[in-house]
Formats: structure tokens, C-alpha cells, sequence
């Protein structure tokens, strides 16, 4: 039976997302200087199958997956691993809202592969708009590349692994309940990552290295992973109680809830070039957004999609 839709509640659990998702990033950024990059990984998947796991067992849910699904699984869990060091190594050399930013030309990534790969109509207003929106993302990286080089531009490949990841999880939508996907890759991510754990010892990159934290940094890393998987939980339950196209563009509050923590935790805040381009990159993503509410609009009523577990 179709679940009745509550807007206000949908909207309020999209709200704590945009949130907790750059207080997440920004206790990464906090560890960077504490945690080698392997370990920080490694924990933030552990943590994720440590409270997810539990919740889908006690829920009367199962880990169970066709072959099908768990090829799938696998390969979504090593482009989250890729994303998600890129984004952690990103926060080493920019300030928080620009490494965000820049990873909002995702859904304009995201368009071209629909259309790539799934045969989705993309029109030419929609094909300018991502024009425009990936202008915006070179307003803000510039400033950054100026600063710190080539590392400024990986948030590009978060936004890149993140759009392959977000395709993978369209094609499988149907197929697993997001949450038990969430807690699969959560295991799959700590199995993948814990041989590399006991093998690596830094000597040729010391992001590879092993550190044993101390009390503090503990604290940090189970908020790290605690606030991580939160987030995306709220995320998947606010998609199971309003429409995506209700949700869509308040996921662009994610920039602005960026630039308040980050000038608050780090003193730091975009100058007048990468504002601008922030600006830019939402006024082209919610245009987007606007353009695929219209074409639902005209379209047959279909069913809503499941919600991008990450």
C-alpha cells in the first residue's frame, strides 16, 4: 500500500540532513591533522555497519541479495570509498564550503550520465544550464587552485565518483531497501579497507600510515561516523515522506549550512569570486531542478524513486 505523503515531515528530515552532512565533513577536517586518510575511511564505513546492521536485523529486515544486487553493491561501496577519501583529502587543503561547493557539479554530472547511459531526454535549455553551473564551479575552484593547486580540484572527483555511485544506485533502486544497501556497504567497505589497515605502514604515503588516537580523537571519529550515517538515514527517510521534487532543491542548503560552520569552526569564509560562483552553481542547479519538476508535470504520474542511499 502507497504510504500518504507528509510534506512537513519529509521537509524537516531534509533540513537535519543539509545539516549534520557539513558537520560531518567538517569533524573530517578536524581529524585530518590527527587521523591518516586510510584509518578515517576505514572507521567512518565500520561505524556506518555498526548502527546500520543492528537497525535492519531488529527491523525484521534482511542482508540477503541476488547476485545481481551484490555485484552492484560492491561496486557502489569502492566508488563511496573513492568519494569519500577524495572528499576527506579535499578538506586537508579547502576551506569547507569551497570543497562543497565545488562537489554541487554533481547533479549536472549526474544529467549527462542519465543521458549517457539511461537514454533520459536532457534538452538544450538543460545542457546550458549545466554550462552555466559547471562556470560557477570553476569561479569558485579558481580561487582555490590559486591556493593550493591540483588539490583543489578534487572535489570534481568526489562529484564524479558520487554521480557514477548515484547511477549504480538508480539501475538497483528496485532491486534492495536502501537501508539494508547502506548497511551492506558499510561491511563490504570495512572488509575492503581493514587488509589495507594491516599491510600499509606509511612509508611510501603517510595518509597509509596507522596511528592509535587517543581519548579525544576517539570522541571525534565515533562523531564522524555517527553524524555520517545520520545524515544519509535522514536523507532516505525524508524521500519516504515527501516527493523528491518537494525535497530536491533544499539540498542546495548544504552550501549556505557549510559556509556558516566552516567561518565558525575554522574562521573561514569564500571570497567575493567563489561566492559568486556558489551563487551561480545553485541558481543553475535549482533551474535544473525547476526544468525536471516541469517535465514530471507533463509526463504519466509514475512512482517515486528510491532515495539515494550513500
Amino acid at each position: 500500500m502507497q504510504q500518504a505523503d507528509r510534506p512537513l515531515l519529509g521537509i524537516t528530515l531534509m533540513l537535519g540532513f543539509c545539516l549534520l552532512a557539513p558537520l560531518g565533513d567538517s569533524v573530517a577536517k578536524l581529524l585530518g591533522g590527527h587521523v591518516p586518510l586510510s584509518q578515517l575511511v576505514f572507521f567512518r564505513f565500520a561505524i556506518q555497519a555498526l548502527i546500520l546492521v543492528p537497525i535492519v536485523l531488529l527491523t525484521g529486515g534482511t542482508l540477503r541479495m541476488s547476485r545481481r544486487a551484490l555485484g552492484f553493491t560492491a561496486l557502489r561501496t569502492v566508488l563511496h570509498i573513492v568519494g569519500i577519501g577524495s572528499m576527506f583529502l579535499s578538506l586537508r587543503f579547502l576551506p569547507l564550503a569551497d570543497a562543497v561547493a565545488i562537489a554541487f557539479v554533481m547533479p549536472f554530472i549526474m544529467l549527462l550520465l542519465g543521458w549517457f547511459f539511461l537514454g533520459e531526454e536532457v534538452g538544450t535549455r538543460r545542457l546550458t544550464a549545466c554550462a552555466v553551473g559547471f562556470l560557477g564551479t570553476c569561479m569558485v575552484i579558481q580561487p582555490s587552485f590559486m591556493a593550493v593547486g591540483w588539490a583543489a580540484l578534487l572535489p570534481v572527483l568526489v562529484a564524479v565518483n558520487f554521480a557514477f555511485f548515484m547511477l549504480v544506485t538508480r539501475i538497483m533502486r528496485a532491486d534492495v531497501d536502501p537501508v539494508a544497501m547502506q548497511s551492506m556497504s558499510g561491511l563490504m567497505g570495512t572488509a575492503l579497507l581493514a587488509p589495507l589497515l594491516l599491510i600499509a605502514d606509511g612509508s611510501w604515503w603517510a595518509e597509509f600510515d596507522v596511528v592509535s588516537p587517543d581519548r579525544p580523537t576517539w570522541v571525534l571519529i565515533a562523531a564522524m561516523g555517527c553524524i555520517g550515517t545520520m545524515a544519509h538515514l535522514l536523507m532516505t527517510w525524508s524521500l519516504r515522506h515527501a516527493p523528491t521534487a518537494t525535497l530536491a532543491p533544499m539540498q542546495y542548503l548544504e552550501i549556505p549550512f557549510s559556509t556558516l560552520i566552516g567561518w565558525l569552526v575554522f574562521k573561514e569564509f569564500p571570497n567575493g569570486l567563489a561566492l559568486a560562483g556558489i551563487g551561480v552553481t545553485i541558481g543553475a542547479g535549482l533551474y535544473i531542478i525547476w526544468r525536471e519538476q516541469r517535465a514530471g508535470r507533463q509526463s504519466l504520474p509514475a512512482e517515486r524513486p528510491a532515495p539515494p542511499a550513500a
